[in-house]
Order: structure tokens, then sequence, then C-alpha cells
């Protein structure tokens, strides 16, 4: 294939292909570098390049001629011709993290009820209910400004108390409220953002997608929550935000720039 979803004909082995079906075909595509069929609604949100409405996903999916000699369905899923197997992986993966959601919404109002903590969210594979036995539970946190390196370091000791019983958190992005805007403007990001379930904090989380209106760019269908996550969570905190006020002390300060000159000679 040559050029990119947008619209025109792509040339491919002698045919001609819509842009839209080429776009389902980069879609699929990228979904099985991680083994992961997809559901028409979920090629319909992660169309990688093309703003489509849901009926013409479903119809390029079903009557597509040149599509049609590049993917298959199986029962609920669309996957690359001959990946059929993928189905029965992702069913099992699924089951999987059904176990584990359990342990990530439990240790998630733990780290939502951390002083400084202003938003959680479930990201990576357990995202997509897509997780082996072995995988973490990965976490995206906003931090309150000024607090960013206290609070990262009061989350890893929530995530040294989880591994103390068996389970294996990844707190792998860290913002501050100051700074929601990412860096890296690409595909995988892209996913990473729209794909995140959110737990605590839907105030900061609809800033992040607004300052990160980029991500439209390579998925302009994935707007707004992906799904709601298993089961609702309600942080507790002390009366009167007291561990926040003590944090906001001089001691808090000095302790900030100690943690933060800490990590940063690692």
């Amino acid at each position: 294939m040559s050029g990119v979803p947008g619209g025109r004909p792509v040339l491919l082995s002698g045919t001609r292909a819509s842009g839209l079906e080429a776009g389902i075909l980069c879609t699929l595509a990228y979904a099985d570098i991680f083994d992961y069929p997809l559901t028409p609604p979920e090629v319909h949100r992660y169309l990688t390049g093309i703003a489509a409405s849901p009926n013409q996903v479903n119809d390029a999916l079903r009557s597509g001629p040149w599509l049609a000699g590049q993917v298959q369905q199986v029962g609920e899923f669309w996957v690359l011709r001959g990946r059929q197997h993928l189905v029965g992986l992702r069913r099992a993966r699924t089951a999987v993290a059904t176990g584990l959601w359990r342990w990530a919404v439990r240790y998630g109002r733990l780290i939502a009820a951390l002083p400084f903590v202003r938003l959680v969210a479930v990201t990576g594979a357990l995202a997509l209910d897509n997780v082996e036995p072995v995988d973490d539970i990965d976490y995206l946190v906003v931090t309150t400004p000024g607090r960013l390196w206290v609070c990262r370091a009061l989350v890893i000791g929530v995530v040294r108390w989880a591994a103390r019983h068996g389970v294996r958190l990844c707190p792998n992005y860290f913002l501050s409220e100051r700074a929601l805007v990412l860096e890296d403007r690409n595909l995988f990001t892209a996913h990473e953002l729209t794909q995140m379930v959110l737990l605590y904090g839907p105030e900061v989380y609809g800033r992040i997608r607004q300052f990160n209106s980029w991500t439209a760019y390579f998925l302009p269908n994935a707007a707004g929550l992906p799904r709601p996550a298993p089961a609702g969570i309600k942080p507790f905190r002390l009366p009167g935000g007291l561990l926040e006020a003590a944090g906001w002390t001089p001691p808090g300060a000095w302790l900030e720039a100690w943690e933060m000159g800490r990590k940063l000679k690692q």
C-alpha cells in the first residue's frame, strides 16, 4: 500500500481501495501488533486518520469490495485475514482482566486518596482487557502543581505495599496539573490517552483531552471516555484535607525539593 488513509484511493495489488477501507485495514493492523481483534465500535473509535460514522465503518467492513480480501469476521470481532486465532486469545485475556480489575480499582482508590492526587486512570493493556496473568496494572496519575515529587513518592509507597501482596502496579505516567500537554505526539501516545479508563478526576480528564486535542489527527473518532470503569471509586480523605494542608508548610516544600533532587540524580 502506498500513502496513508485520508479519503483518496490507495493502490494495492492492482486494485483500488477507498480511503476508508485502507484506514480500517491500518486500524486492524495496528491492533494486530498487540494480538487484539476489534469489534465494529472499536474499529470506529480507533479508526486511524479518518473521521467516519459508525454506519460508514460497518458498511465498509461488511461490503467493502477491496477490504473483503484483507480482513475477516469471527463472531463479533474483525481481524486480518488468517489471524482468526486471536479471537480466542482476546477472550482468554479478557477473563484474566476481570480478576485484575478488582485490584486496579482497589489500589486506584488508595492512590486517589493520597494527598495532592487529582486524577487516576488505568492505561496500557488492562485498559483494553488485553492482559496476561503476569502483566502489570498501569496508571496515569495527575498531581497538584508543586507537589509532584512528594506525591510520586507516596504512590511508590502504594506500589511497594501492593507488591508485598503479589500485585504488580506500574504508575508509568506522572503529570502535574500545570503540565498536561504530552510532548510525544504519535499514534501510540494517542491510543494511550484515548483508551485510558478513568477512575478518579473527571474534570482533570476533560482538561487532558482538551490540551491534547492533537490526538484527533491520529484518531479523529476517539472523543470522550472509551468506557466507564468496571466499578466506581470514591476516595476517602481526612477531614479538612489535613494531610494536604501539612504538605503546604515549609517542611513540605523542603521535602518536595529534596525528593526531586534525589530522583534527578539517579
